[in-house]
């Protein structure tokens, strides 16, 4: 089995006032010249915190254009090869830290990221996901080498909306699902694999349990216990699913849902894992598992992410709308073929039909 381990970041950690230290970390690396990825919002919540005027650092800040493309990729690192950039600091969420770990990567310099979002995993893995202009997803690049920092400052992620939070919960709860429904059919996994195994299980039970205390304290504004461990769980612990389950712990049916979804435009105002959220109940009818559904129909609905095809903007009676989405989940190169089974568009097409059904179904019995 040709498996490649890339379980953390060279450095982790999550602490109140961790970047006060930040200086001296990348001077025990040599580093002395840094570009400075960022987003407005992301740098308005990280700033206050931010150890400018401390710093023996020479900072070229860059404000980033949106989306994770080649594109803009090729631009951050023609800037940092112009600055003779040792590292690139990214602050933000996911396609920032993304750009970041591309453009390091093809420049051959460290990546620091200071995520300000948990609403993925992305500041912990070795990868990124790539969309074309129009923001439809075009591939993910895995790279040789994790990144060398990641800090996690509790006090910015204060800013951030509930909203993404709840994404980042629903792209982790993913993990579970896409993780077990390959590693079960493996008759003797490496060891590595069923860590990845039981990170996944740690994610699902985490999120189940913890969620609705860290989304009221989120919006109440304090660092509780259950908003750290939730926080953490979406950036580590979803990490680490992929990073030590490598093609076993990435993604497999809702991952390639949400793939699929981005085809049309009517989806881009949804976040990344409000789509895969839905993916994960696509992924669940096409394994013929209603009962998981039903159990997870509650905590969908307590956290309103989206179950209906009215929740993403669509709806069932344009065919022609849901057969371009079919087919693009289905692609040959689309990992919803990591499931068992065979999988077409008719299959995919039907399947959001059943789904619609069965939550139309149950939510008139619960209101009943």
């Amino acid at each position: 089995m040709n498996l490649e381990v890339r379980g953390a970041p060279s450095y982790y950690s999550c602490e109140v006032g961790i970047l006060h230290k930040l200086d001296a970390l990348l001077l025990s690396n040599h580093i002395t010249k840094c570009i400075v990825l960022h987003g407005e919002k992301s740098w308005n919540a990280i700033s206050p915190f931010f150890p400018i005027d401390r710093s023996s650092q020479s900072f070229t800040f860059v404000s980033y254009n949106g989306e994770c493309t080649l594109g803009e990729v090729n631009r951050i690192s023609q800037i940092a090869k112009n600055e003779d950039a040792q590292a690139i600091i990214g602050i933000g969420g996911g396609k920032i830290l993304d750009i970041t770990k591309a453009a390091a990567n093809q420049t051959n310099i460290d990546a620091v990221l200071i995520p300000t979002l948990a609403s993925t995993c992305a500041a912990w893995t070795p990868l990124s996901v790539f969309y074309d202009e129009t923001g439809s997803f075009t591939h993910y690049s895995i790279f040789p080498r994790s990144s060398l920092y990641v800090f996690i400052e509790p006090r910015a992620f204060l800013s951030s909306p509930a909203r993404y939070l709840i994404a980042g919960i629903a792209d982790t709860l993913a993990k579970w699902y896409e993780a077990d429904v390959m590693i079960r059919e493996l008759k003797d996994p490496p060891l590595a694999v069923t860590i990845a195994h039981h990170a996944a299980l740690l994610c699902r039970d985490v999120l189940i349990e913890q969620s609705t205390n860290a989304i009221n304290d989120l919006e109440a504004g304090e660092i509780s216990p259950s908003l750290l461990k939730v926080i953490e769980t979406n950036i580590v612990a979803g990490g680490m699913v992929g990073g030590y389950g490598d093609q076993f712990g990435r993604i497999s049916g809702a991952h390639a849902v949400h793939n699929g979804l981005t085809v049309l435009e009517e989806t881009h105002h949804l976040l990344h894992g409000e789509k895969v959220a839905y993916g994960i109940l696509i992924q669940l009818v096409l394994e013929e598992n209603w009962d998981e559904i039903k159990r997870l129909f509650p905590f969908y609905k307590s956290l309103q992410l989206p179950y209906l095809l009215e929740h993403l903007g669509l709806k069932l009676d344009d065919q022609e709308k849901f057969l371009r989405i079919s087919e693009a989940i289905v692609k040959p190169s689309e990992s919803i073929h990591f499931m068992k089974g065979s999988f077409t568009s008719e299959k995919l097409y039907q399947a959001f039909i059943d789904l619609e059904i069965y939550i139309q179904k149950e939510t008139t019995h619960v209101l009943s």
